[in-house]
């Protein structure tokens, strides 16, 4: 049986080869499968952040680093995103985008605060990290883990990097975030994730299950970047602003598909050693740090033009999942929707910008280095 090919070369990274066990692929998979589970459920009890996704991603990518035999499910893997994306575009009620005009000036500064970033942190990535230039930028810009991951590796980043950058920055934003709310504000900050609450009805089920679907083969035809994601995310926006349907994908869907795209993402470090991993915490941290003071600056900036308060403002601003930022800004008493609508704008900005500034900015010829 063939090895695992890892994602860093052997000659590069100073690793060395291990030998994994003569388990079939079926079992692999599975193997891979039950230890993102345990580790999805550990984060869930531990009650961390994004606990079913990142928490099958560092158990199962733990594991591909002792070099256990773990295989990721990579066919689910499509609708898995097309599941995510449909449960991002529920985000979208009439009553959220009600009050978009009156947050014209805060989204404007969010704007401007996303090209900061992106000027401050993917050089950073660059020159700090010695990253080629094309992970730089994936592994920098403030988007989500799944669409960056999706947009870096169509556009030819070294994924894993990307994966550790973007995953290891939301874990320490919601980290360093919630700590500051629940220590010195003395919030009970829950990091599970929210979806629908029980099961929709035949109809609404029928209705997102059509959009995953008909949206998946609609970003294909149309070439759309990461197009099992941002498909199924228009046409799930469409569905709720029409007022078709009111509902989310049930939270077990939703669970599992993020146990699925985590132990997809975890198992493809099989070769990568403790060390990288230790550096690439440590870069992320830097980087995470940074961010969060530009948020800062951005928060004051809103605060001075507009009024509003300095939480909502940087909870608006901060870079990490766009659901535990909703519920810190429920815990705190913040308007969510406000928080909501501006990380949603927030991702689909860097979502539609980000392999055309990637397309203009970076040759795609740039050495790796």
């Amino acid at each position: 049986m063939p090895k695992v090919a890892p994602l860093i070369p052997l000659a590069r990274s100073g690793l060395q080869e291990r030998t994994v066990l003569p388990l079939s692929p079926v079992l692999r998979i599975a193997l891979g499968l039950a230890i993102g589970l345990a580790g999805g459920a550990l984060f869930y009890w531990l009650t961390l952040p994004l606990p079913w996704m990142l928490g099958a991603l560092f158990a199962t990518m733990a594991a591909a680093v002792a070099g256990v035999p773990v295989r990721g499910p990579k066919r689910l893997r499509p609708a898995t995103v097309a599941v995510i994306g449909v449960l991002l575009g529920s985000r979208f009620t009439p009553e959220v985008l009600a009050g978009a005009g009156q947050w014209g000036m805060t989204l404007a500064i969010m704007l401007v605060y996303l090209v900061v970033v992106g000027l401050a942190v993917v050089p950073f990535y660059r020159y700090v990290a010695r990253f080629d230039w094309t992970t730089a930028y994936f592994a920098g810009m403030p988007g989500g883990l799944n669409e960056m991951v999706e947009i870096g590796e169509a556009r030819g980043a070294r994924i894993e990097q990307v994966i550790l950058a973007q995953s290891l920055r939301i874990v320490t934003v919601i980290a360093m975030i919630a700590l500051w709310f629940r220590v010195v504000q003395g919030a009970q900050i829950s990091g599970a994730a929210r979806a629908g609450a029980g099961w929709p009805d035949y109809l609404d089920l029928a209705l997102m299950l059509a959009a995953a679907v008909l949206g998946s083969v609609m970003g294909r035809k149309l070439r759309l970047p990461a197009p099992t994601f941002l498909g199924p995310l228009i046409l799930s926006v469409a569905l709720h602003l029409g007022g078709l349907t009111e509902s989310a994908p049930p939270g077990l869907v939703v669970n599992a598909a993020q146990v699925i795209l985590g132990t997809v993402l975890g198992c493809r470090f099989a070769g990568i050693g403790a060390a990288a991993l230790g550096r690439a915490g440590l870069l992320s941290l830097c980087a995470t740090v940074l961010s969060l003071a530009l948020a800062l600056a951005g928060g004051l900036a809103m605060q001075a033009a507009t009024g509003v308060g300095m939480e909502q403002a940087l909870l608006a601003l901060a870079p990490g999942g766009l659901t535990e930022m909703g519920l810190v800004a429920l815990a705190i008493h913040a308007d969510a929707a406000f928080v909501v609508l501006h990380h949603v704008v927030r991702i689909l900005a860097v979502i539609v910008a980000a392999p055309l500034m990637h397309r203009l900015l970076i040759r795609d010829n740039s050495p790796r280095v």
